[in-house]
């Protein structure tokens, strides 16, 4: 009877060398996050090390002092919750424009489409002082000029464009048959577009509920332009008027830093697999 004898292959050198890549390419990753962390490492690092000049801080805290921490919530705790609230009005009034909007020009075949959402995407490249110049005069008319509501309209039109640009593409990926199906079945537009089309657009919309939160909790621009008072003031304008000229607390400063970090930190660890799923979705038709 004959026997089959196997002859283990020989590895060639390309696979000898492909664990030496894997860890070059490890390693490099790690440096290269070491260094985009480092930002946020030395504004943790300076929190935890109140009542001390920025040259004054060690590397590394002794001892933990959370002092600072107590002081920007004190100071800084109003405006935190000024942020949050023009931060989720702004979410609101982007998406109510921008959903239907993406969907018209996703499945209406509407003319001049195509340059329609490019000039959506002109409006990006806008820079933001010219912009805010430009809304002062009309929100002085309007009488919008410090209010809440002015400066979730103003925050708002940030995310507009780029959830446009965002939604549409994921809507164009929804088969016509399942919409031409709920209008057989008796389903109006709007009805068709909010119980089929909304939630088969999830993952875009809330990607772009989510930049657009992201947009309006770090403008800074808009919030030092259409406020004259203190009435409306958000986090970003509070640190900018909190530093000052000579200021000596950079522990209570890099603290406050901290926890105006922390509400965007949260939603993006908590909607990471809705972003990843709502940017490459409509890619895929």
């Amino acid at each position: 009877m004959a026997t089959i004898t196997h002859t283990p292959a020989v590895p060639s050198q390309a696979d000898r060398n492909r664990p030496r890549r894997r860890w070059g390419s490890m390693i490099a990753g790690l440096a290269i996050l070491c260094v985009m962390l480092f930002p946020l490492y030395w504004m943790i690092n300076t929190a935890l090390q109140p009542e001390s000049g920025l040259l004054e801080v060690d590397a590394i805290p002794h001892s933990l002092d959370l002092s600072g921490f107590s002081s920007a919530i004190g100071e800084q705790g109003t405006n935190l919750l000024t942020s949050l609230a023009v931060a989720l009005g702004a979410v609101v009034i982007c998406l109510a424009i921008s959903a239907p909007a993406a969907y018209a020009l996703a499945q209406f075949k509407l003319p001049g489409t195509k340059l329609i959402v490019f000039g959506t995407l002109i409006t990006q490249m806008v820079p933001g002082i010219v912009i805010a110049n430009a809304l002062y005069s009309a929100y002085v008319d309007l009488g919008l000029v410090n209010s809440y509501f002015g400066l979730m309209l103003a925050d708002s039109s940030l995310g507009i464009p780029f959830a446009i640009v965002l939604m549409r593409s994921f809507m164009v990926a929804i088969p016509r048959e399942v919409i031409e199906a709920a209008e057989v079945d008796g389903a109006g537009r709007f009805r068709t577009f909010v119980q089929v089309v909304l939630p088969m657009s999830r993952n875009s919309l809330i990607t772009a509920g989510l930049f657009s939160f992201l947009y309006a909790w770090s403008d800074f621009m808009f919030a030092l332009t259409l406020n004259t008072t203190d009435d409306v003031k958000p986090i970003t304008l509070g640190i900018y008027q909190y530093i000052g000229a000579h200021v000596g607390d950079w522990g209570s400063v890099m603290a406050a830093a901290v926890l105006s970090a922390i509400p965007a930190a949260i939603l993006l660890v908590l909607a990471q697999k809705y972003i990843a799923a709502g940017i490459s979705g409509g890619s895929v038709k």
